[in-house]
């Protein structure tokens, strides 16, 4: 037996914004809390949402406190701007950081103590309140925030979560107009997330047939739209195919879960604060390196969703070109292929894997056990560049 969770209402495709109107009154909200990235703000990037709010009379409270890679304070103080506030409905909007950020705030402005008390690996507080009700729009196809209860936080030298069904947006809306002007290097990134999300939830322990047909499906538009969208990003074919990508994605994941590659990428942002998607993408070739035989068959269907030449090849062989082909892409949308680029050294390999395999949460979900040997001759050969086979 199966089950499956998503947001209550997902609406998507260009122009999907004009749904919040709607909302709004279906909410009967006077009083919005917006969170949003501080270039959003400076761009202009949410003007569209703001003329729909001032269109209804909605007081608004526009917050930028948002940085990437969000510390424990960052979120206490959001917190506290939504506790002071009171809003009707908190909205998020942008990267993977804003829409944690909105995500947490909401619920935990009306549940007691601050984002450390209700942390997976060391909080002692459980969450009790529903909280504000929220709408979340992404700026990025990429993270798939917008349809997981996950809200991750940076500490000393790696990361944790908040997770808690109460999480989850009341309304995600996907609009890939707000991805347009994302610059090439973000698009490159939050897009090898993306891919990132579909694989390691196709090859988790906790997959499911409805999870693997939207992982298969992520993939097939990520792997065909994601260097169209990072060399040509005002193609909006391409764009649009990226942002529903990652919203499957997203699905995907959020119920099937993620695996290595995140617990791995954790004490990157942690301890050297490279970005999460430049993380996952710095290390996905090289887990995958590792864990193939692990998941053979499955190998052989991520094959066939990037459309790679499989007659007259034996399962193992197209298994190592599906690796050689993830190494590949992350080589053609201009991303780092060693963590060598990122100013890590040998010495610090000790510290990320010591780190690494306290992600518990994370390495239960992987087809292959991860211990902390493995994550070792992972981070060495993110190191050197090179994949095992070659």
């Amino acid at each position: 037996m199966y089950s499956f969770i998503s947001p209550i209402k997902i609406h998507h495709g260009e122009g999907s914004v004009s749904k919040l109107e709607g909302i709004l009154e279906e909410l009967r909200a006077d009083k919005v809390f917006l969170l949003t990235d501080p270039i959003l703000k400076e761009l202009g990037v949410i003007e569209p949402v703001l003329k729909i709010l001032e269109g209804r009379g909605v007081t608004v409270t526009l917050s930028t406190n948002v940085i990437p890679e969000p510390p424990l304070e960052v979120g206490n103080k959001v917190i506290e701007e939504v506790r002071k506030t009171k809003p009707d409905l908190v909205l998020g909007i942008g990267g993977g950081s804003a829409l944690d950020l909105a995500k947490a705030a909401a619920v935990l402005a009306d549940n007691d103590g601050n984002v450390q008390d209700y942390l997976n690996l060391s909080g002692t507080k459980k969450i009790k309140k529903k909280g504000i009700p929220k709408v979340l729009l992404p700026t990025t196809a990429g993270t798939g925030a917008e349809v997981t209860d996950i809200a991750v936080f940076s500490l000393a030298d790696t990361k944790d979560v908040i997770t808690h069904d109460y999480l989850l947006a009341d309304y995600a809306i996907v609009d890939p107009v707000f991805t347009y002007t994302l610059p090439a290097k973000v698009t490159a990134a939050s897009g090898i997330d993306a891919l990132t999300h579909a694989i390691e939830a196709f090859t988790s322990v906790n997959a499911t047939p409805l999870t693997d047909l939207l992982a298969l499906d992520a993939m097939r538009r990520i792997n065909k739209y994601v260097r169209t969208a990072v060399w040509n990003g005002k193609d909006k074919e391409a764009r649009g195919e990226m942002a529903l990508g990652s919203l499957l994605a997203g699905l995907s994941f959020y119920n099937a879960g993620v695996a290595g590659v995140h617990a791995l990428a954790y004490p990157l942002g942690g301890l050297f604060k490279i970005p999460h998607g430049e993380s996952n993408a710095v290390l996905l070739p090289y887990v995958y390196d590792a864990i193939w035989p692990s998941c053979l068959e499955k190998m052989v269907l991520v094959a066939e969703a990037f459309e790679l030449p499989a007659e007259g090849k034996s399962a193992r062989e197209i298994a190592l070109d599906v690796v050689q082909s993830l190494y590949d892409l992350v080589e053609d949308v201009g991303l780092p292929k060693s963590i060598g680029e990122y100013d890590i050294h040998p010495e610090d390999i000790n510290l990320l894997a010591e780190n690494g395999v306290k992600q518990k949460r994370l390495l239960a979900r992987s087809p292959k056990p991860l211990h902390l040997k493995d994550v070792k001759q992972i981070y060495q050969h993110a190191y050197e560049g090179k994949l095992t086979s070659k």
